[in-house]
């Protein structure tokens, strides 16, 4: 199969920017990990702290530091209050593409890589959570180049990349604790072989990578981190009290919207040929196990199954690649991309009040424009131009990426940030109190202002900052 680079690869610069760093400071930070994180980076690049996490002074240990440590390199660099922690996950997003056509163009061929870089790269998976100052990209991206570096050895006995393969996966224990060990448990299908881990010299890479952070943080905190890292991290397997309890079937419809507008191509997977190759097996253990792991978590979040999409693109690439025909299943793509002109006027009010309770949105003229798109894949589909095909889908997600963001993003901001009210009270912040905000605007607020606004029921001050249900806070002057 043919491994030169291929001709759209010059076009990656234009689709980079659009899909990933295209908006980044449009809206403020949202939700209350996004604002909360960015507190904890900028404090530690302020105060040179580069172990200990602190939110408003005080240790924060339910998160490891990779996320940290690049949002205050941010800072550091002197990146504005959204940039900062946005900008170095984009970015890192973007880098695991090219290093994920790399491999798979490798392991694979150049076309199949090709597809799966497409797939990946415009779904709304990979989009989406590149947009956000949080964990889930940096915890993907290192542990899904952890597994893709064990693909040699898991095909040929290649143990050549297997040390980067561990120094990977210790960056991925440092982007969100112990979960990336649990998810490596799919590299056991090479278990006769395990002995060359050893004389690869994996665990003491891993150690060497992973360890030090967790010991000095230790050293420095006591058992207080041990005990609130371990609270966390298995509260949220065992109990209900983080807030997010689901059913187990809950990924299921996750994860087909979060390979959209690709999803009809998992349908190829259904089939027989193909098999024999234990690097497929692989890719499909890696997302067998990690869905069922974490539907058996009685706490469940969409970007928890993010580090499930990589191998899953790859397989639907691999298969598009190689199937005798495609046309129903490249085309139920191409139509399936009216999901981002309809997700416009969800997505402010899905940020602000959840999906469930997010408004059905009427119907509107540019809802047609996928179907436009779907005549020409059919047609170079017929015609056995199937990259082409491919191409034209690829190019409408991108289109459609720049159109959610310049339509959805201004009143998500308005809606769904607090920056439009610290922006409106920032004159006069030490006037200000809050009354009934969730934790987002709280966050938010004091992410901005650079420490928390007192509740009004502790210190009553003239101005207040409130919120209704639904509705975005308002300022307003306290009663006599």
């Amino acid at each position: 199969m043919p491994r030169r680079v291929p001709r759209w690869f010059w076009l990656a610069p234009i689709a980079v920017y659009v899909l990933y760093i295209q908006g980044l400071s449009t809206a403020g930070l949202m939700g209350p990990d996004e604002p909360r994180y960015a507190a904890i980076a900028r404090e530690m690049a302020w105060s040179g702290d580069w172990v200990t996490p602190r939110l408003w002074g005080r240790p924060w240990f339910e998160k490891s530091p990779l996320l940290y440590w690049m949002s205050a390199a941010g800072f550091r660099l002197g990146a504005g209050p959204e940039m900062a922690p946005r900008l170095p996950v984009a970015l890192l997003a973007v880098v695991f593409l090219a290093f994920y056509w790399w491999i798979l163009n490798r392991e694979f061929g150049c076309l199949a890589a090709s597809m799966a870089t497409w797939i990946l790269g415009t779904g709304a998976a990979w989009v989406g959570f590149g947009y956000a100052g949080v964990t889930d990209i940096p915890l993907a991206a290192t542990f899904s180049a952890a597994m893709l570096l064990a693909l040699p050895w898991i095909g040929r006995g290649d143990r050549r990349w297997l040390p980067l393969a561990a120094a990977f996966l210790g960056l991925a224990v440092l982007a969100k604790y112990a979960v990336a060990a649990v998810l490596a448990a799919p590299l056991a299908l090479r278990w006769r072989s395990f002995l060359d881990l050893l004389r690869a010299r994996v665990l003491g890479v891993f150690v060497l990578v992973a360890a030090p952070w967790y010991l000095l943080c230790y050293d420095r905190n006591g058992a207080a981190f041990v005990k609130v890292a371990w609270a966390h991290q298995f509260g949220r397997f065992t109990t209900n009290a983080l807030g997010h309890p689901q059913p187990w079937w809950f990924y299921l419809p996750v994860l087909a919207g979060l390979l959209l507008p690709w999803t009809p191509l998992a349908g190829l997977l259904a089939h027989r040929s193909g098999w024999g190759d234990l690097r497929r097996v692989f890719l499909l253990a890696w997302a067998a196990f990690g869905l069922a792991f974490f539907s058996l978590s009685v706490n469940k979040l969409p970007g928890y199954v993010l580090p499930l999409c990589p191998p899953l693109a790859a397989l639907m690439g691999i298969r598009l690649a190689e199937a005798r025909r495609a046309r129903g299943w490249l085309v139920a793509c191409a139509l399936l991309l009216v999901v981002l002109p309809m997700a416009v006027p969800l997505i402010p009010a899905a940020l602000e009040e959840g999906l469930r309770r997010a408004p059905r949105p009427s119907f509107h003229w540019s809802w047609l424009l996928p179907a436009a798109l779907a005549l020409p894949v059919w047609i170079l589909e017929m015609r056995k131009r199937r990259l082409a095909a491919t191409a034209v889908v690829a190019l409408g997600a991108i289109a459609g990426a720049a159109y959610v963001k310049l339509a959805a993003l201004p009143e998500a901001d308005r809606m769904a940030s607090a920056r439009p009210v610290w922006r409106a009270i920032e004159s006069r912040a030490g006037e200000v109190c809050v009354e009934g905000l969730k934790s987002d605007f709280v966050y938010g607020l004091g992410y901005y202002a650079g420490q928390p606004l007192p509740a009004c029921s502790v210190e009553e001050r003239p101005i207040h900052v409130v919120e209704t249900p639904g509705e975005p806070p308002r300022v307003e002057a306290a009663s006599p």
